[in-house]
């Protein structure tokens, strides 16, 4: 029998318009048209403005022949130039395609190669990059370049259309395309490609406009939140925050560098609220000398992803007046889908089991439909008991579209109608999930399994540990044991006979490092601990 309440109720323009984070920003300038929008340096930027560039540059993208299922590039710092690609690239109804800024060459003419790239926005500072990047392509895509008053270094000499110029040759009043189907692509974002080439992750506009929602909801943003940008807008289209400003008439505060003074200056200077990074941004701000460090007049939101923060600098940051949140997720879910939501009674505890809670990556986000640990080959849902180890998996509609140009790697990611993150992981009791490892990453030592994580935590819980990162070293015996790359605190001393015995005391036998290398920990620009460049490193300190 057909369901009665679909007869004649039809979908219509009326009653159904497919979602777009786009309509946020036209919302903000029809309501708040005079209220910041965007601060860079000296510069102030009202909603009204900040929608008619938007508009002006899907105009000047649709003169130059772009439009649906067009790819355009961005190879921007955290600039107003990047804020208005979030717009105004969807907006003519092409893709955007943030590239990593700290790229080589090769690889950046790789993603624009197989991201069909027919435009590329580029920041000064980034031209002789992108010159070379462009030595390497196939193909030749436009280049328009964006001048940053803010970068105070040297200028190639270039021939290319200046960004202000080509703005001017649009129209702000450019009547912005809607996507014909909320499933329709709103930007590509590339993995690191650690294990081969880069993959090229697909997301819609459907699901960016529910995260971008889910991250206000999550981090309890109130309306006119002001925002600073230390996480890059290139990393998985900066979590959707791009698109969260605008729903809640919020203020971005650029940052082309993430240094101390500047963020100081702008937690104090323009009463920011919120912030993103990794914690090696926290450790930034933290160590800063105290004449940089400024008194902040209202409690700070910090959301940090990547390995949980170590006890001391979640204390340190607690001190200083900020409130850590710890948020996990992959490219592949639009940024942050995981968070750890706290509970009030939770901050009653001594330090040490609040330390241990907030290492947990935690429950769901509002607009995910589906989160658990499986087991990789059954499916099946491991115990609820924070031991046994499975592979953490998204479902929902902020997951992927899928690879681009890859249908065996989508087919696999998506493997039983679950999205595969790669990730291992346990449940605890509570429902909260906790990373245990990279499936890459595990240390597999005379048949035994060993977490590097939970090694790590052992080590990050020395005073003298201010970074550090365990990978697989191979072992004529045992196959491989733990190698650890340690960065020490300024001002504190440790040896490898010290964190041996450290780690005697807190571990294992089997699960102590056979060695310990100290000195830099090598990281991405998005603060992410290269592990493949260790692992190589620690191979050839065996072959050596």
């Amino acid at each position: 029998m057909d369901n009665p309440y679909n007869t004649g109720l039809d979908r219509n323009a009326a009653n159904y318009q497919p979602l777009t984070p786009i309509g946020f920003l036209e919302r903000a300038a029809l309501v708040f048209p005079d209220h910041t929008a965007i601060v860079h340096g000296g510069l102030r930027r009202t909603y009204a403005e900040f929608y008619s560039r938007s508009r002006q540059l899907a105009s000047a993208l649709a003169g130059q022949g772009l439009g649906r299922g067009d790819t355009v590039s961005a190879l921007l710092a955290n600039t107003p130039a990047m804020l208005e690609c979030h717009y105004g690239v969807p907006m003519c109804g092409a893709v955007l395609h943030a590239i990593n800024t700290r790229l080589d060459a090769a690889i950046i003419a790789f993603q624009l190669d197989h991201a069909l790239s027919k435009l590329v926005i580029v920041d000064i500072e980034f031209l002789p990059l992108l010159h070379e990047a462009l030595k390497l392509c196939a193909a030749k895509p436009t280049v328009i370049v964006y001048d940053d008053p803010e970068f105070d270094g040297p200028r190639m000499a270039h021939e290319a259309p200046d960004y202000e110029d080509f703005l001017a040759s649009g129209d702000p009043e450019f009547v912005w395309l809607r996507p014909q189907d909320e499933w329709d692509a709103i930007a590509i974002s590339y993995t690191s490609g650690t294990t081969g080439d880069p993959k090229g992750v697909v997301t819609h506009h459907r699901g960016a406009y529910l995260l971008a929602q889910g991250n206000a909801l999550t981090a309890s943003m109130a309306k006119h939140a002001v925002y600073l940008w230390t996480l890059p807008m290139f990393h998985c289209n900066g979590w959707c925050f791009p698109w969260t400003l605008s729903a809640i008439i919020g203020t971005h505060v650029c940052l082309r560098q993430v240094r101390a003074e500047p963020i100081w200056a702008a937690l104090a200077d323009e009463g920011v609220t919120h912030l993103c990074g990794a914690p090696i941004v926290m450790s930034l701000m933290i160590s800063a000398p105290e004449a940089v460090k400024r008194p902040l007049d209202q409690p700070v939101q910090f959301f940090t992803a990547a390995a949980p923060p170590p006890e001391k600098l979640l204390a340190d940051m607690k001190e200083a007046g900020f409130d850590v949140t710890h948020l996990y997720g992959l490219t592949e879910t639009y940024g942050p889908a995981v968070v750890n939501d706290w509970h009030a009674d939770w901050s009653a505890l001594p330090r040490t089991e609040q330390a241990r809670l907030k290492a947990r990556q935690g429950v769901r986000y509002l607009p995910l439909e589906g989160l658990d640990v499986l087991d990789p080959e059954t499916l099946l849902p491991v115990p609820r008991d924070g031991q046994t180890m499975g592979e953490v998996m998204f479902r929902g509609n902020v997951v992927m579209k899928g690879y681009f140009r890859n249908p065996k790697a989508t087919e696999e990611a998506f493997k039983g109608g679950w999205f595969h993150s790669g990730d291992l992981g346990v449940v605890h009791p509570d429902g909260y999930i906790q990373l245990k490892d990279r499936s890459k990453d595990v240390i597999i030592s005379g048949g035994e399994n060993i977490s590097s994580i939970e090694v790590e935590e052992v080590l990050y819980r020395h005073d003298a540990v201010a970074v550090c990162a365990v990978v697989a070293m191979p072992h004529e015996k045992w196959g491989e044991t733990p190698c650890a790359f340690v960065e020490l605190a300024e001002g504190q001393q440790a040896d490898a006979t010290t964190l041996k015995a450290w780690c005697r005391e807190n571990l294992a036998h089997y699960k102590v490092p056979g060695r310990f290398i100290f000195g830099p920990v090598p990281r991405t620009s998005t603060g992410k601990i290269q592990k493949f460049a260790l692992r190589e490193q620690a191979r050839a300190l065996e072959d050596a």
